[in-house]
C-alpha cells in the first residue's frame, strides 16, 4: 500500500524544513544514543544540545531537525518516543536519588522484565538519573526464591557457589520457607554479603536487621529492600537501617517526559 505521505508531499518532496523538538515539563534527558541513532537510519539531521543527563527545561528547545517533509514525520514518530520514554525514566531516577539523599543507595533492577529491545537504553535512562541498575557494583552471584526453593535450602544454594570467594552472594530473603528472621540467619551463617528482602512489607526489613545486628553480624552484609516501593515514601525508608533501595515500576513505568516536534 502507498504511503499516504508520499502523496500528500508530493509537491514538496524535496524540499528542506527544520523543526524544534521541545520539552513539555522539566527534566532529565536520556536516550540521546539512541536517537541520534534513530536519525541516521531514517536520514535525518539532528542536533541535540544536551548531553545524556543533563536537566532540561520546559518549553526550551533540546535539538533542531532538519530533514525532507515525510522524514519529518518519520522523526516524530521514531526519535520522540524513545526520548520520550527514556527521558521520564531519568527524571523519576533522578527524583529518587535527590529524595534518598545519600542515606540510601536508589537502584532499579526492573530493567531485566522489559522487552530484550529496551533493556539497553532503560540501563542507561536509570544511570542518567544518577541510581544504579544493579543491586552492587561488585561481581555478585544471586541467588533468589526460586534458585533456592529448587535446591532445597539457602544453606544448600550457598553451598553451590562457595567456590567463588571474590563474588558478593546475593540471598533474596522472602519469608516463605521460614520466618524472615530464620532466612536471614541461614543467610549470614552461610557466606551471603547482601539481603535482598524482597516482600513489599517494611516489617520484614526491620526483622531482618534486628537480626543481623543480633547475631553481631551487621558490618559483614548490606540489607536491602525492594517490593512495591514508592518514590514518595523514600524519606520514610532512609530512617530505617537499609543500604539499598530497589524500586522498580516508579521508575522504569515512569511518565514520559513528553517532547513535541514543531517545524519552524
Amino acid at each position: 500500500m502507498k504511503d499516504i505521505r508520499d502523496v500528500i508531499f508530493k509537491n514538496i518532496i524535496d524540499q528542506k524544513f527544520q523543526a524544534v523538538l521541545i520539552p513539555e515539563r522539566d527534566g532529565c534527558i536520556a536516550g540521546v544514543a539512541d536517537a541520534i541513532k534513530q536519525a541516521e537510519e531514517i536520514g535525518v539531521e539532528l542536533a541535540l544540545y544536551n548531553k545524556e543527563g543533563d536537566w532540561i527545561t520546559k518549553e526550551k528547545p533540546i535539538g533542531m531537525v532538519t530533514a525532507t517533509p515525510k522524514n519529518i514525520a518519520l522523526a516524530e514518530e521514531k526519535i520522540i518516543g524513545n526520548l520520550a520514554k527514556f527521558s521520564g525514566i531519568a527524571t523519576a531516577a533522578k527524583r529518587a536519588v535527590e529524595l534518598a539523599n545519600g542515606k540510601v543507595e536508589i537502584v532499579s533492577g526492573s530493567w531485566k522484565k522489559m522487552p530484550p529491545t529496551m533493556k539497553d537504553g532503560v540501563r542507561t535512562a536509570i544511570i542518567a538519573g544518577g541510581a544504579s541498575f544493579r543491586i552492587t557494583s561488585n561481581k555478585m552471584i544471586y541467588l533468589d526464591k526460586n534458585y533456592i526453593k529448587m535446591l532445597g535450602s539457602i544453606p544448600a544454594a550457598l553451598e553451590t557457589v562457595k567456590e567463588f570467594t571474590d563474588f558478593i552472594k546475593v540471598v533474596q530473603i522472602k519469608g516463605k520457607q521460614f520466618t524472615i528472621e530464620e532466612e536471614t540467619r541461614q543467610a549470614m551463617e552461610n557466606g551471603c554479603g547482601l539481603l535482598m528482602v524482597d516482600t513489599g512489607n517494611v516489617e520484614d526489613v526491620i526483622r531482618c536487621s534486628n537480626t543481623v545486628k543480633a547475631m553481631g553480624l551487621r558490618k559483614q552484609a548490606k540489607i536491602a529492600f525492594a517490593g512495591g516501593v514508592k518514590i514518595d515514601k523514600i524519606k520514610e525508608f532512609t530512617e530505617l537501617d537499609i543500604d539499598v533501595l530497589d524500586i522498580g515500576k516508579e521508575i522504569v513505568d515512569a511518565l514520559l517526559l513528553d517532547i513535541r516536534l514543531d517545524v519552524v
